[in-house]
């Protein structure tokens, strides 16, 4: 447990930061599945357009690299197109 002040106001943002952090990743991963489970090409390219800007909007953010995140949308667009 930190005992200056400084550092105790760090352990709460980073905290805050995890939390909000894990929500995000959560809902990237729940909308890559919803990709994935597309069963037409019609409903795929409309999930696809959400997770793309929910995976670009992570790049920006560095909550993911923005390597990562362009080989997955790579990955997802390339099924999506094979429905």
């Amino acid at each position: 447990m930190p005992n200056i002040k400084s550092a105790k106001k760090r352990m709460e943002l980073s905290a805050a930061a995890r939390l909000k952090n894990r929500k995000e990743r959560s809902r990237i991963r729940s909308a890559i599945k919803q990709v994935r489970a597309a069963d037409s090409a019609e409903a795929g390219a409309k999930k696809l357009s959400e997770a793309v800007a929910l995976l670009d909007r992570a790049a920006t953010r560095r909550l993911y690299h923005p390597n990562r995140v362009a080989r997955i949308k790579s990955q997802l667009t390339r099924h999506v197109s094979g429905l």
